[in-house]
């Protein structure tokens, strides 16, 4: 595994957590400076397989496994989360889970984990949102610790747990270098769009640090200060105009708060088109219905390239 300090490919660990999800290396703040700085994460854990994939077996096989969470948060300045956004549901050792669906997990930095499932079968869901059961954790399987279940007959279950893992390390790469800062109405904060445009064009990966985009999931108007970190697919550069125009990966935005967690009505997931004029638009998948819509708004952008 990667180990703190670096290595060739520039992973470090900046956060390690116990099975008491107590710290043993790195911090918090290490965690959050790096993400901040546009920083990619993925984190590992390690468990027993006839403890948390199959508790009838008689295997007691340490397993280890690493997770890309594409998708990440930085809320008041202060508290990392990151999304899996691209995972669909694996049934170890064999395949896929039962049901197609996107498997959108969140870990926060304390070790609180969360899970918000979007069903793409066409399977029908009638049920309304709004608090259900979570998943009772059997007696043979103790580590698991339910909080919280939402919307359980719906399109889009959901809900918050800890699963003590032997281990967390949050791993972050630190490639990204930020060329480009401008707030809602498009006026430039630091650095400019000719660099960022002149990166692109040499076929440099783009990143973007996105502020405010989750504010309207909360109730009332005041919601955290929070940051939401995706990297750009693609990119279009109108040379007269110096506008630069972008697609993003897809996202998940979760109600910003310390901690993140899944509410009913509290989360979604679609993509975004982002320009320099501080315009996003948000292509937005209801999480019960499945209905897209475009939504438009204006938010502070920071650009990334690596």
């Amino acid at each position: 595994m990667v180990s703190q300090g670096g290595s060739m490919s520039n992973w470090t660990c900046a956060l390690g957590l116990d099975n008491r999800r107590r710290i043993t290396t790195g911090s918090t703040r290490q965690l959050a400076d790096a993400i901040r700085q546009g920083a990619d994460l993925r984190i590992g854990t390690q468990f027993r397989h006839n403890e948390h994939i199959d508790i009838t077996s008689d295997s007691d096989e340490m397993v280890n496994e690493v997770a890309e969470f594409a998708v990440t948060y930085l809320v008041d300045d202060r508290w990392t989360a990151g999304v899996m956004s691209l995972r669909q549901p694996v049934d170890l050792p064999t395949g896929f889970g039962p049901r197609p669906s996107m498997s959108y997990f969140l870990y926060n930095e304390d070790g609180g984990q969360a899970i918000a499932r979007l069903h793409i079968d066409g399977v029908p869901a009638d049920g309304e949102p709004g608090p259900s059961e979570p998943l009772e954790a059997s007696d043979d399987m103790p580590k698991y610790h339910a909080q919280d279940g939402w919307d359980g007959e719906t399109n889009a279950p959901s809900h918050n747990f800890v699963y003590d893992f032997e281990s967390f390390s949050y791993f972050v790469c630190d490639r990204w270098q930020e060329v480009l800062a401008h707030d809602a109405t498009g006026d430039v904060q630091s650095g400019s769009i000719e660099a960022l445009a002149e990166a692109f064009s040499e076929g440099q990966a783009l990143k973007v640090g996105v502020s405010g985009l989750c504010a309207d999931l909360h109730e009332g108007d005041d919601a955290m200060a929070h940051e939401l970190f995706v990297e750009i697919g693609s990119g279009y550069y109108y040379t007269t105009q110096s506008l630069f125009i972008a697609g993003s990966h897809p996202i998940v935005r979760v109600r910003p708060d310390v901690p993140m967690r899944y509410q009913s009505r509290g989360w979604d997931a679609g993509w975004l088109v982002l320009r320099t004029d501080g315009t996003v638009v948000y292509r937005r998948c209801d999480p019960y219905s499945l209905a897209f819509e475009d939504r438009t708004q204006s938010c502070s952008v920071r650009w990334f390239v690596a």
